[in-house]
């Protein structure tokens, strides 16, 4: 052919070169299409550190302008993410609420309604998050009708879902809402799914669900409701002096709530009915022995447990003409079969 073999090496090497070189440029360009494409829905990657997101709240607080993070993860969230994504941003939206609050006041309802919409995503961490990011949201006044809108879906997720920290993340947006009357119909249909809740051996569930609880016990329409819905045998096992402290306190704040609404006129007025399992037996029935459960608590190391169990015992002191009443029962169906 007329070349040497060093001739015909040196033009192999410059023809490899020149391929590697383009396709170099070609993924060069093709990553630069990629990242041009995906930085509008790039959550900033300082979001994942509460530090950075202090930071911000200082650099804001110093400088007197917005860093506009919570705005960038806002939009962020309207663009297609996988699950994992999705529930990562609103844990990064959380933050921000609490830690930007002039930001976060700026928000609008269409901006509280974009995170609502999470709860339908079928990820159960994408929910959690979005109730912990609602939770964040209702701290703020202006805000709080807006997510009121959400309860009754709040709880037909904890009712229809085993998922405990699901069970604490809803409850805590409940408990820091107050509850509109036209939710009342769906907390009666859920009352059998709170008390499993508050049954259950997850402290966290159920302090919260003892709250919302105790909260609902002062509503004379759902009064009945609570005290009619079936418990465990051992119901009582929850007064157990071994029990932790925070739960003790709120299990009597209950109970003492129970009680003082079973007492006033317009609820005495009325001869109710009761199921042989149920809360009011457990509590207020001939066979209780919550008597002797409140006398251990008295004495109880925690102060607050002990105050509180004085308080239920001050409440029981019925009047008179209702010492000598014997409480009503009926034989019903169960409304959770037996280890559900």
């Amino acid at each position: 052919m007329g070349r040497t073999f060093p001739q015909c090496l040196q033009q192999l090497n410059l023809r490899k070169s020149i391929v590697g070189l383009a396709t170099g440029a070609g993924a060069l360009y093709l990553l630069y299409k990629a990242i041009k494409a995906g930085i509008k829905c790039q959550p900033p990657l300082c979001t994942n550190s509460p530090i950075c997101i202090a930071r911000l709240a200082i650099e804001r607080e110093r400088h007197g302008r917005d860093s506009g993070e919570l705005r960038r993860l806002l939009n962020c969230l309207e663009c297609k993410h996988d699950d994992y994504a999705k529930s990562m941003i609103l844990h990064s939206i959380t933050r921000c609420v609490y830690l930007l609050e002039a930001e976060a006041s700026a928000c609008t309802t269409d901006d509280i309604m974009l995170v609502g919409d999470m709860l339908d995503e079928k990820d159960n961490n994408v929910k959690i998050q979005a109730l912990n990011a609602l939770k964040a949201f209702s701290g703020i006044r202006k805000f709080r009708l807006k997510i009121q809108e959400h309860s009754i879906k709040v709880l037909e997720l904890i009712s229809t879902i085993w998922d405990t920290d699901l069970h604490v993340a809803g409850l805590r947006l409940l408990n820091n809402l107050p509850l509109p009357d036209y939710v009342h119909p769906q907390l009666r249909r859920v009352m059998p799914a709170l008390m499993e809740i508050m049954q259950s051996d997850y402290i966290l569930a159920q302090v919260q669900a003892l709250r919302l609880l105790s909260y609902l016990a002062q509503k004379n329409d759902l009064l009945y409701d609570i005290l009619n819905c079936q418990v465990h045998s051992n119901f009582l096992n929850l007064f157990q002096s071994t029990q932790p402290g925070c739960l003790l306190f709120e299990i009597l704040v209950f109970a003492e709530r129970l009680s003082e609404g079973q007492n006033i006129p317009h609820y005495r007025a009325v001869k109710w009915h009761y199921n042989e399992q149920s809360l009011h037996e457990a509590l207020f029935g001939d066979e209780s022995r919550l008597a002797d459960r409140l006398l251990a608590l008295v004495i109880h190391p925690d102060e607050e447990v002990q105050i509180q169990a004085c308080k239920v015992i001050v409440s029981l002191q019925c009047p008179q003409d209702l010492g000598s009443r014997r409480s009503s029962c009926q034989p019903s169906h169960s409304y959770f079969r037996t280890g559900e």
